[in-house]
């Protein structure tokens, strides 16, 4: 059985070759490669590589070497037509059924391929002509040397609509492979003939990742519209799988391991000239998903440095939210910002690499601009804007697919909105200088450690939690603040906020279900056998439970509040200061607020 070229090609780009290896072995990351024991023979060294860049596998010791699909044959013993199907189930892609029509379009897709070449050298050898000079002297100007333009192999599209019909058909190119290869327009009226696409524009060939030709960008010379033209979706081109000068930037891309996206066919070919030879970018659209997981192939967290006007920063916002959903353990994106009013083209003319190499240093995280995204300039004058906020950015981070980086996205963001939302509490790194969300002692520790041991409030409390999951955000940071003295509860508390900041919004029966599967099956089952207390009961109505809840947290709490106040009391005796003082002042308020809590439940 048989299978198109690019049904095959598009699926070794879909798939991980070091995640499908992974399973059989265990892979130590060196550098930009994976290593491990061979599986097919036996060693005690590692000397077998595994290659995302590459797409393949290598042992150094049998010489054992292939692609993805060949592992999975070689290492499940299967053929290769099961291989290529088990492998496209698992990418999600149907599998093409053999037939004539379907080899007769893979053997015009080769043909297509030559046409691309043709047309190429034709707008390169027009570039040297008398029709090219003012096209050459266009890039002369935008500071490109000969061997720049020989590399990308820029070119040159005369303003004759027939021109290139006329040079390439023959008894190898039809009309018809022309006008299927985007080089042609067919009109609607199908009584006229088609006619060139490309007139009168400097050439810009766009290759896959192989450098094969598969579609063209084009620029106008003088007044005129569009400014750039690019091939229309062809059999070979995919705008929104490719990206411009892929196959230029993957040796540079392995020898950094850093990929940059820029915007335009000038800022890539402008920044390879200066040494940046990392530099791609996208066709004419916003930065997809297929495009961001290309980079990834190639660097762990690719640079985007689009343009500082509106424009260039609304794709950079669209880049992110496609991002989002794709995230995993050491993949992301990073944000330059480039001065207002430039472009890489125009900063790197001013100011050399150096300049846009201090840009690039000064690149933000992924989680850095989605937080200034949505907060910088928010008001949050009122508990309902504050909500607002709040609300915006857990509904991005919900949209993280992989639960351990959703999660650590979640904690930055709630400590980041508990340093805005109370100001006075104090920086990373820096003194404290007044009261922590909700009042919170000063740490000096992770963990408040226990004081007199008071099992039957932590048994009363996780059991309200585990009942009535939905109280548990309101709990979790003076609940991860504190430790219990029953080791076990200590533990079923660890695990109880762990799973609930892994996947927010859980019931309390899939709560209880995670837990059983965790090994807490039975610690919870006795936990919630033994619960007396009204509120602690699934069935006890919320605002009762809630109550129940701050009242056992309070009383829970209130010793280290007590031992704190005295510290600070000391400290004040020692050296007075302002600082001092309202750390105090939070204390005593905090103490303040759990002693009334305790009176309304004792009333």
């Amino acid at each position: 059985m048989s299978f198109p070229p690019r049904f095959l090609e598009e699926l070794r780009s879909r798939l991980s070759i070091t995640e499908v290896v992974g399973r059989k072995v265990k892979l130590a990351r060196k550098g930009r490669e994976h290593w491990a024991c061979c599986p097919f023979h036996n060693e005690k060294s590692p000397s077998f590589s595994v290659s995302d860049e590459k797409g393949f596998y290598h042992c150094f010791g049998c010489g054992a070497h292939g692609d993805v699909i060949g592992f999975v044959m070689r290492a499940q013993g299967l053929p290769f037509p099961e291989a290529v199907e088990r492998l496209a189930a698992e990418a999600g892609m149907d599998v093409p059924k053999a037939s004539p029509e379907e080899r007769e379009q893979a053997r015009r897709e080769a043909s297509l391929y030559d046409v691309m070449e043709q047309a190429c050298q034709h707008f390169e050898r027009h570039l040297r002509s008398n029709q090219g000079r003012e096209a050459l002297a266009y890039l002369k100007g935008r500071g490109l040397s000969d061997d720049t333009v020989a590399r990308f192999r820029l070119g040159f599209a005369p303003e004759d609509r027939n021109e290139l019909k006329v040079a390439l058909m023959g008894e190898t190119v039809t009309q018809e492979m022309l006008v299927e290869a985007g080089l042609l327009i067919q009109p609607d009226d199908a009584g006229r003939e088609p006619y060139g696409r490309f007139r009168g524009r400097v050439m810009f060939p766009i290759t896959d990742k192989r450098g094969r030709v598969v579609a063209f960008g084009g620029r106008i010379l003088g007044a005129g519209e569009p400014k750039y033209l690019n091939s229309p979706e062809t059999p070979l081109f995919h705008k929104g799988r490719q990206l411009y000068a892929l196959a230029q930037a993957r040796e540079g891309a392995r020898a950094t391991g850093r990929i940059i996206a820029v915007e335009g066919y000038m800022d890539v070919i402008a920044l390879h000239q200066a040494g940046l030879d990392q530099a791609v970018a996208p066709l004419g659209t916003a930065l997809t998903e297929a495009q961001i997981e290309e980079m990834w192939r190639l660097a762990p967290e690719p640079i985007l440095c689009f343009d500082g006007d509106t424009a260039g920063q609304r794709a950079a916002g669209r880049a992110l939210e496609r991002a989002l959903p794709l995230l995993k353990p050491g993949l992301s994106l990073r944000f330059a910002t480039l001065p207002e009013g430039e472009d890489p083209d125009t900063l790197v003319q001013k100011q050399g690499p150096v300049g846009i190499e201090a840009v690039l240093g000064n690149a933000q995280s992924l989680l850095e601009r989605l937080w200034i995204t949505e907060a910088q300039g928010a008001p949050i004058d009122t508990p309902e804007r504050k909500a607002a906020l709040e609300k915006r950015l857990d509904e991005q981070v919900k949209r993280i697919g992989d639960t351990q980086v959703q999660y650590h996205y979640r904690t930055e963001m709630r400590q980041r909105l508990r340093d805005l939302f109370f100001q006075g509490r104090p920086q990373r790194g820096k003194p404290f200088k007044g009261r922590e969300s909700g009042g919170f002692a000063p740490r000096t520790s992770p963990l408040l450690p226990p004081t007199t041991p008071q099992p039957k409030l932590e048994s009363l409390l996780l059991s309200c939690l585990i009942n009535h999951p939905d109280l548990i955000d309101e709990a979790a940071e003076p609940l991860g603040h504190l430790s219990f003295s029953d080791p076990g509860l200590d533990r079923l508390r660890q695990e109880v906020l762990n799973l609930i900041a892994q996947m927010p919004g859980l019931d309390s029966l899939t709560l209880k279900h995670h837990l059983d599967a965790h090994g807490y099956g039975e610690a919870v089952a006795s936990l919630l056998r033994t619960t007396v207390a009204r509120f602690a009961k699934a069935d006890a109505l919320q605002d009762d439970a809630r109550k129940g809840m701050q009242h056992a947290l309070g009383r829970l709490r209130r010793p280290h509040i007590v031992k704190a106040i005295h510290d600070a009391e000391r400290r004040l005796g020692e050296e007075v200061s302002e600082e001092a003082e309202n750390a105090l002042t939070a204390l005593r308020d905090e103490l303040s607020r759990i002693d009334d809590i305790d009176d309304d439940e004792n009333a």
